[in-house]
């Protein structure tokens, strides 16, 4: 079978690729080895903002009898397991309907490279003759050296999502990273009770402020998690539960225990041996900037590319691959414009430059600010923890960067990556907000900006044509 474009694997930046390459008229084949969707679909981001949800609902609870909604709500984590199944597979059988109405030719099986312009999928051995391909394969959850994985007792995140959760009430989160952040609160909201272990201090985190991790810090210890800083020495399971032992000594006693310590690219049976893709020392494929691995027709993007493990950047990068295979050259990655976001016990979301990047790119960086506390629509949900912030060039009024810490973080980020320009700040200046509304913070944010910074004359005014401030 001869194709314009092959894509190994269904994540959302394998999805993406295949559907925009179809949607340009390409001849597209897509292969999955696995369950159609990958991790963020099956055992990820969808399934996990779902029970997130779920999780605000029932953090709402103590507040909804002074809005006169009267009654008790209790958390049913195994029907919560069943919601985001279902959710699950609604997504999914639309996703595979929109492909197959593309006309995206989907194989199932491990594909492998023959040689550089061959691939053979499944055990069939069906020879595949692409003019390009797009290596999107994910990730797999990391299991530290020294401790396995015992069904019921010892779980990494995909299992989380594979079975019904344990019924045992006593649970042990290991890891310090954003999977261990979100995945704590949640089955703490879930009447779970939760102990953290994180080997080194979860709320420092270079991408964010520190202002961020200090709210966020704050907001968790009131949801009760405060981590455990240790390491983890080993596991003993029992019929009677979970004993850990810790790197400082301790031990600690669980029902059950999570593994979210990571996870590693998928890279290995590709055949890439057999190509002139090369790996890191960790298994990433080595791309340049427009997502081509050392030269070739071969493009990755996504987890098996070194860089933050999102569904955000896999997706991004797919159109930046894409671009390039249709017109080789025009589009550069720039992982700046990519948004990312933490979803625990307050909501953190972010993007472009930190005042310290700025800096560090020769720009002179400054600061709008607009806090929630004061506004309207957020005083009205009762829930007026966090602010916008924006980062802008003092020389040019250029827009850097930006971050939303509070409810629905992760949906106001857009305002800054609808179209990140030298002129977003303008824009957001003269836009009409809906009042009140927590959007229209960004617009009090840029206004503060100006005004303190004696910016006015590149913020506010008709747009250029060029939109070059």
């Amino acid at each position: 079978m001869e194709c314009d474009v092959l894509v190994i694997g269904s994540g959302p930046g394998g999805y993406r690729a295949a559907v925009l390459a179809a949607l340009r008229g390409l001849k597209t084949v897509i292969v999955e080895r696995a369950v159609w969707g990958g991790c963020c679909l099956n055992r990820g981001c969808v399934p996990k903002k779902d029970w997130y949800h779920s999780a605000r609902l029932l953090e709402s609870a103590g507040r909804l009898a002074g809005r006169g909604v009267v009654g008790d709500l209790r958390g049913d984590i195994g029907q919560a397991w069943r919601h985001q199944r279902d959710v699950v597979t609604a997504v999914r059988d639309s996703y595979r309907s929109y492909l197959k109405r593309l006309g995206v030719v989907a194989l199932e099986g491990q594909a492998r490279f023959q040689d550089p312009g061959t691939v053979v999928v499944g055990p069939d051995g069906a020879t595949v003759a692409p003019r390009a391909v797009v290596v999107a394969t994910g990730s797999s959850p990391h299991v530290p050296e020294g401790l396995e994985v015992v069904p019921g007792r010892v779980l990494h995140t995909d299992l989380l999502f594979d079975e019904p959760v344990p019924e045992g009430g006593r649970v042990l989160v290991v890891g310090g990273g954003v999977v261990a952040l979100e995945f704590a609160y949640i089955l703490r909201a879930f009447g779970r009770e939760v102990r953290w272990l994180a080997r080194q201090d979860p709320f420092t985190r270079a991408e964010f402020s520190p202002a961020a991790m200090k709210l966020l810090r704050a907001a968790m210890a009131d949801a009760g998690l405060v981590p455990i800083r240790a390491g983890v020495g080993g596991i003993a399971v029992s019929e009677a539960g979970v004993s850990l032992a810790t790197t400082d000594n301790g031990t600690l006693e669980a029902d059950w225990v999570l593994l979210a310590t990571g996870r590693r690219p998928v890279t290995e049976g590709l055949g890439l041996e057999r190509t002139s893709v090369r790996l890191d020392a960790r298994g990433h494929i080595l791309v340049d900037d427009e997502m081509r691995a050392a030269g070739t027709a071969i493009y990755a993007i996504g987890d098996c590319v070194a860089g933050p493990m999102t569904a955000n950047r896999a997706l991004y990068e797919a159109g930046v691959a894409i671009d390039n295979i249709i017109r080789p050259g025009s589009h550069k990655r720039d992982l700046a414009r990519v948004p990312e976001a933490v979803y625990s016990a307050i909501e953190l979301a972010r993007v472009g430059l930190t005042e310290e990047q700025a800096e560090d790119r020769g720009f002179e960086p400054g600061i709008g600010f607009a806090a929630f506390e004061s506004s309207p629509r957020a005083l009205g949900q009762d829930d007026p923890q966090g602010y916008v912030r924006v980062v802008a060039d003092l020389d040019s009024g250029a827009f850097l960067g930006g971050e939303v810490v509070g409810a629905e973080a992760g949906e106001l980020i857009h305002m800054l990556t609808a179209s990140p320009s030298a002129g977003t700040l303008r824009r957001l200046a003269g836009t009409c907000f809906n009042h009140p509304s927590r959007s229209e913070e960004f617009q009090n944010a840029v206004e503060t900006l100006a005004a303190k910074w004696k910016l006015q004359g590149q913020v506010f005014g008709p747009a250029p044509l060029d939109d070059s401030v």
